[in-house]
């Protein structure tokens, strides 16, 4: 693996990786390059080491689905229960006729969205390869209200997104089709809410202090800002890196106006173990209990159709479950039947997986550059596979 990872580095394909393998309570961290390189006013030659700290992406969305099952195990949630009680914003949908259609062309929702399907995005909002590759009135509108998924988090205050996300017609009636992202980032706004708790507040309390995740949260102190590392997006035309993130004058250097349960939060590779061992470990880590059994398992339990998947980029061999995708079948190395995790479009990865007793998560800070994984995440999984030797 240490081969591998550092070619990437040397080619020039990302600045640093970090990566960390652990099974059966042995654990392998290996810290690969540099925080930074040219471009980026962070000093450069700075080495990437295993408390470097990265921001996380779409690896926010299991914590946010585990923050949502705490409160539906106190009975402040219900999972069928509509969410309009606390979410007025969502009630009396209008849904498009079709996709390509004027948004004043709508019918009414069948149903109310319910707590369920922002936890499935099932809510009949969100995106699709089909939606990124045409030019649809909807997504026009999307953009025009900042509400498009990007490598931005939403510059307003939640109930401002709220208020904006109820100017917009549904794409679809809720549970037809699996949508992606927005439903975290309306599930952060509910928790908020059901909680009577600042969203961060909840993740901190709940979560973070009793896991031990010290360096996880939707900002960096300035005593901490030295180990953020810098992150990159590649200039289309010429391949080269350029700075997305500057850690010197970082977005993420004070509490964003939108804590998205989407992407919004940073982490390291300890930090994150810590979460993927609670689920590995069916809601416990160490002495502190997080969710119950049964929570886990429905959430690491497809909740998907055939139908629900169409026109989404889950392979065949993959499901969802609550802010986790899970291998439904075996069709390559890394493909183990009920292993669950998700990646982050910045450029980390995480999966825990029950049968081989493993959890596994490798941290860049590289944006996607396509819908497709890129080849350090595909190679980091063959590795971490091919290295069980029993």
């Amino acid at each position: 693996m240490h081969e591998v990872m550092a070619g990437y580095v040397e080619r020039g394909d990302v600045p640093g990786i970090v990566t960390l393998v652990s099974r059966r309570g042995e654990v392998h961290v290996d810290a690969i390059g540099q925080t930074a390189v040219g471009g980026a006013a962070t000093v450069e030659n700075e080495p990437m080491r295993r408390d470097t700290i990265f921001r996380i992406a779409s690896m926010t969305k299991p914590i946010t689905a585990a923050a949502t099952m705490i409160l539906v195990e106190e009975c402040k949630l219900r999972l069928d229960e509509p969410v309009d009680r606390l979410l007025p914003e969502l009630a009396n949908r209008q849904v498009l006729k079709r996709l390509d259609g004027p948004l004043d062309e709508t019918v009414p929702a069948k149903r109310p969205i319910t707590v369920r399907d922002l936890l499935t995005f099932l809510m009949g909002f969100g995106f699709t390869m089909e939606l990124f590759a045409g030019d649809y009135p909807i997504m026009k509108a999307m953009n025009e209200q900042q509400l498009a998924i990007g490598p931005n988090p939403p510059p307003m205050p939640p109930d401002e997104y709220m208020r904006r996300l109820a100017t917009m017609p549904l794409i679809y009636q809720p549970g037809e089709r699996w949508l992606y992202h927005t439903g975290s980032d309306v599930l952060g706004v509910l928790i908020a809410r059901a909680s009577g708790q600042r969203f961060e507040t909840f993740l901190r309390e709940r979560i973070f202090e009793p896991l031990g995740m010290k360096d996880t949260g939707f900002s960096v102190p300035a005593a901490t800002l030295d180990r953020l590392a810098a992150c990159y997006q590649v200039n289309p035309k010429t391949r080269a890196l350029e700075v997305f993130d500057d850690p010197s004058a970082s977005k993420w250097s004070q509490l964003p106006a939108f804590p998205s349960g989407g992407g919004g939060l940073v982490s390291t590779v300890d930090d994150y173990l810590a979460f993927g061992q609670m689920m590995l470990n069916r809601g416990k880590h160490r002495n502190e209990r997080i969710l119950s059994r049964p929570s886990v398992e429905l959430m690491t339990t497809d909740q998907l159709t055939l139908d629900q998947k169409v026109g989404s980029f889950l392979p065949d061999s993959r499901g969802w479950g609550f802010g986790v995708s899970m291998v439904n079948k075996r069709d390559d190395l890394a493909a183990v039947p009920g292993r669950f995790g998700w990646d982050g479009g910045y450029g980390t990865s995480w999966s825990s997986d029950p049968k081989e007793e493993m959890v596994a998560i490798l941290m860049t800070q590289r944006l996607w550059d396509s819908p497709s994984p890129p080849g350090v995440y595909r190679d980091f999984w063959t590795l971490a596979y091919q290295a069980i030797d029993d």
